[in-house]
């Protein structure tokens, strides 16, 4: 059978999820194909969402009109802010999320979404086609019992199932997470349609019966007392009235670390059986016993996996040494003395694309209409992987009506900076999203992502009339409180009181916004010198918090944004040669000539051209 659509997206993990639902949303005719739909936004590592950094990009995927924000907040557990006593720009927000539920509410979403089909089918072919001017543009996939599915955009969502394959100790079989199937047809197909494919490498924890567990000897770790939402969507008061569940605290000792080096030979990791390169940033616990033989105990954290099981998880464990000794290290540790394995944990590998023949858009570079998005484009985490598959839906879309991509600027959000990183910058393990990889935190906060995506989003269609109403209320009631703060002047006897009880130093006729901007001081603390204080949602009082407190900082790290963004005017041909422009050097021109920058910008990014090469392409671009 043929099928005509607009858009195809193959898998139906986070990315693929909020690439079906931003094309379909956006008036796509879109097909989201899945090995299982029983899979559906599965979690088949931590159950969670959020996390340093990782918060962030769930703010704004949000903000720009994106599903994963929303069901979090459904299903959260427990709530925790990360980094708070650190400034607010790395504070990122964590939820332990109900596994199920979650799988079952994107499901439901996915169903009944106008213009998306959800479909069970295994891909195993790129169909392209060759226009008279020689450029390369996809046609279509078909699926594995040879049905064909023609389409002007496909978008490449496979996470680890691409050519997966599951290590236990030394033995070893072709497998996706959790049990699951693998894509074991498109990996050929994809290369000879002229991809360059590599391998990666994850893994994840054994799973414990929570009843096996004596939590006596745990520290338990409480949820916060206030939870603010991922989604603006969302409403505070119902989260407030949920009955957060406990994380646990644990830690390894040095009998679990010999157990580990007196079995290391047995771990495919150090078997030589595992090739794939695996996640600097969440390494296997045999990994962290090696690297830093030097420490005596590791963290590990025991979380719930859902309200309706009794299935924990043990996050910091991960592992690919045989069932026999998880069960032994297992048992050395605190609390899990008599403790009983649900699921053994193993180590996944996989196939991803260079990232590095994509383009800002997350189109491919070679095939006109291709997209890739998660751990297909070398990433890891589902907040990557959603953040990549909702733009990548974006682009498709819009390419489809014609008109402009969107291009995510670094000092736009921690989206455009993961972006830029791999299809700038490259990745040689899976990347992992971090604050320190911005150089503009300060702007790029969790409480302002809404301020600086939501037009974005308004203007690609995903935000509706009643999310823009109230985001611009919001906006409002921000610009009003900081106006007040301004100006409020607490009377000279109660502020002279209210310092010195904290032994702060007297400023005569002092603002709010004045006191607001000492180290010491925070929103909360002012509250009893001002009594009219109006009633505004955490978000509002955050970002007025925070805009008047980091003022100054906020001014200078704009104003380098100003510096960087004018080398993004300079846009650089597609079809320019490196290699015949004088004064280049041999190393510049090389990174040039394979990454294809779309703009001067872009070039000053690349590892390998320094800021003379960036004079010398000024010089040829006629702009010095």
């Amino acid at each position: 059978m043929d099928h005509e659509i607009q858009v195809a997206v193959v898998g139906a993990g986070h990315a693929g999820i909020e690439a079906a639902l931003a094309c379909a949303r956006m008036g796509m005719d879109t097909v989201l194909f899945t090995l299982s739909m029983d899979a559906v936004a599965n979690m088949p590592c931590n159950p969670s969402i959020g996390g340093t950094a990782k918060g962030h990009l769930v703010y704004e995927i949000d903000a720009l009109g994106g599903q994963m924000g929303r069901t979090a907040d459904l299903v959260t557990l427990q709530s925790r802010t990360l980094n708070t006593g650190k400034g607010a720009a790395v504070r990122s927000k964590r939820v332990q999320a109900d596994r199920r539920r979650y799988q079952e509410l994107m499901k439901h979403t996915l169903e009944t979404t106008p213009r998306l089909h959800p479909l069970q089918a295994e891909i195993t072919g790129l169909l392209t086609e060759t226009a008279d001017d020689g450029t390369v543009r996809v046609a279509g996939v078909r699926t594995s019992i040879g049905e064909v599915w023609r389409c002007g955009a496909v978008i490449i969502c496979t996470g680890t199932y691409l050519g997966g394959r599951i290590f236990v100790g030394d033995s070893s079989y072709s497998g996706g997470p959790d049990g699951q199937l693998a894509a074991s047809g498109l990996s050929a197909s994809l290369e000879q349609a002229g991809l360059s494919l590599r391998r990666f490498k994850t893994g994840t924890p054994p799973r414990i019966l929570r009843s096996s567990v004596d939590f006596s000897e745990l520290e338990e770790q409480p949820g916060e007392d206030r939870i603010v939402p991922f989604s603006a969507l969302s409403d505070p008061r119902r989260l407030n009235r949920i009955k957060q569940l406990p994380c646990h605290i644990l830690y390894t000792n040095e009998r679990t670390h010999k157990i580990i080096l007196d079995n290391i030979k047995r771990s495919a990791m150090y078997s030589g059986l595992i090739h794939g390169v695996g996640p600097r940033y969440c390494p296997s616990i045999e990994d962290k016993i090696v690297r830093f033989a030097d420490k005596e105990r590791h963290q590990l954290f025991l979380e719930p996996m859902g309200a309706g099981t009794d299935e924990l998880y043990l996050q910091g464990f991960s592992t690919s040494l045989p069932p026999d000794v998880q069960d032994a290290m297992l048992r050395t540790l605190p609390g899990m003395k008599n403790a009983v394995i649900t699921r053994y944990a193993y180590a996944i590998e996989y196939d991803c694309v260079d990232p590095l023949e994509l383009r800002p858009t997350l189109e491919h570079k070679k095939i006109s209409g291709l997209y890739g998005a998660g751990q297909f484009n070398g990433t890891s985490g589902y907040e990557e992987a959603a953040a990549q598959g909702l733009v990548a839906g974006i682009n498709a879309a819009l390419k489809q009506k014609g008109e402009p991509p969107l291009i995510l600027k670094r000092s736009d959000g921690y989206i455009g900076t993961l972006i830029d990183d791999l299809v700038t910058k490259g990745t040689n393990e899976p990347y992992r999203m971090m604050t320190a990889r911005s150089e503009f935190r300060l702007i790029l906060r969790q409480d302002n992502a809404d301020s600086r995506l939501t037009p974005t989003g308004r203007r690609a269609g995903l935000i509706d009339d009643r999310r823009w109403r109230a985001f611009m209320r919001k906006m409002r009631q921000t610009d009003k409180e900081k106006a007040r703060l301004e100006s409020t002047r607490p009377a000279a006897a109660e502020l002279r009181a209210f310092l010195a009880q904290r032994g702060l130093s007297y400023t005569p006729g002092a603002t709010l916004a004045d006191l607001l901007r000492r180290p010491q001081l925070d929103y909360a603390d002012l509250s009893e010198l001002d009594p009219a204080r109006p009633r505004l949602p955490d978000g509002v009082t955050a970002t007025a918090e925070c805009d008047i407190k980091y003022e100054g900082y906020i001014k200078r790290q704009y104003s380098e944004v100003r510096r960087q963004e004018r080398l993004e005017e300079y846009a650089l041909p597609d079809d320019i040669d490196y290699s015949s422009i004088l004064g280049l050097r041999t190393e510049a021109a090389q990174k040039l000539s394979a990454i294809r920058p779309a703009t001067l910008g872009q070039a000053s990014r690349i590892s390998g051209v320094s800021p003379a090469d960036v004079s010398v392409l000024l010089i040829r671009l006629g702009l010095r």
